[in-house]
């Protein structure tokens, strides 16, 4: 009986003894489903070619967007190239001519992921007697940006025209000078980009836009195509690496650039805020004139192209000395 008793207990103590060692056992932390975030470097020139990624640059800010992004924005086209170049950033938003000078220059190294910004040329005019190309017969055209975008597309549509010879094209000043001197009443009619165009306008009241270069390039080319201005690039490594951080980031960048063109007020804030243009002012003004977009590269290959190869003609330096290949446009 005896023993009997004494196994029973030596069983309660075993039993015992292991219950306690039970809940004593450390529990295993449950698995962290959540995958960290991954990162990527961008980089923007002020203007209209980085206005368009205000919302997605705060909302990183804010900890709110899907990747980490270390955002850098630089004000020369010079400084960008440097940048790409050296692979210090992931992405960069960049004139569209420079991605393709980008693509040759590093044998191939950068893709076009998609175009963010349309025309943003316009002929201003102190009065308002021009209305159309015709007009311009006979007449001086201040110009900035001689050897660059600017020059080749007025010059093309001049020729579509038939004005090239009827038409005195004067190339002294660069950007905020001619600005300066449109709103000071001394250059009469001028071809200049978005955001100078709102900075005359606001400073003088009988400035107007005379000429709307995007919708004379659709002409040209029987509305079949956008005069594509500004684009994103990817890093081709980095691109297939790290595909579906960077298609998160095109979605995001959608997103964002579907905001400023929605929220005017916000938008102008922010784009002050990051110092892409001057002031809220000026962003207000150029916003609605600066035809902020986002279009996957390759949905408009054919109409890039189209810009490249009116590029190469005048110049084939202004696109890096040939024409890209199939491998330059980004397959999401």
């Amino acid at each position: 009986m005896r023993s009997t008793k004494r196994l029973v207990l030596s069983i309660i103590m075993i039993c015992f003894i292991f219950q306690f060692s039970a809940c004593n056992k450390p529990v295993a932390p449950l698995e962290n489903k959540k995958k960290p975030k991954s990162s990527m470097k961008v980089s923007a020139l002020n203007g209209p070619t980085g206005m368009g990624m205000v919302k997605l640059m705060k909302d990183n800010e804010d900890s709110k967007s899907a990747v980490n992004y270390d955002f850098n924005l630089v004000g020369s086209p010079d400084e960008l190239v440097g940048k790409v170049v050296n692979g210090e950033v992931d992405v960069a938003a960049v004139p569209i001519n420079l991605a393709m000078v980008l693509y040759n220059s590093t044998g191939g190294k950068v893709q076009l992921a998609a175009v963010n910004t349309l025309g943003v040329l316009y002929v201003l005019e102190n009065g308002n007697s021009i209305k159309g190309f015709e007009d311009l017969k006979g007449k001086k055209v201040n110009v900035s940006g001689k050897g660059s975008m600017p020059e080749y597309v007025f010059q093309y549509l001049l020729t579509k025209n038939n004005l090239d010879k009827d038409v005195e094209v004067d190339f002294k000043l660069q950007h905020a000078d001619l600005a300066a001197a449109v709103a000071s009443g001394d250059a009469d009619i001028s071809l200049l980009p978005q955001p100078h165009v709102s900075t005359a306008m606001m400073k003088n009241k009988n400035v107007g836009i005379a000429i709307d270069i995007n919708k004379e390039w659709k002409k040209a080319f029987n509305n079949k195509g956008e005069l594509y201005m500004g684009a994103i690039i990817v890093q081709k490594e980095f691109a297939e690496n790290n595909k579906e951080t960077l298609n998160t980031f095109l979605d995001e960048y959608k997103t964002s650039v579907d905001f400023v063109n929605k929220n005017l007020d916000e938008a102008s804030d922010l784009i002050a805020k990051y110092k892409i243009l001057p002031n809220k002012e000026i962003a207000k003004k150029a916003i609605p004139y600066s035809n902020i977009v986002y279009i996957d590269a390759k949905d408009v290959k054919d109409s890039v192209n189209d810009i490249y190869k009116v590029l190469f003609s005048f110049d084939p330096k202004s696109v890096g000395g040939k024409l890209g290949d199939d491998q330059f446009y980004y397959q999401r």
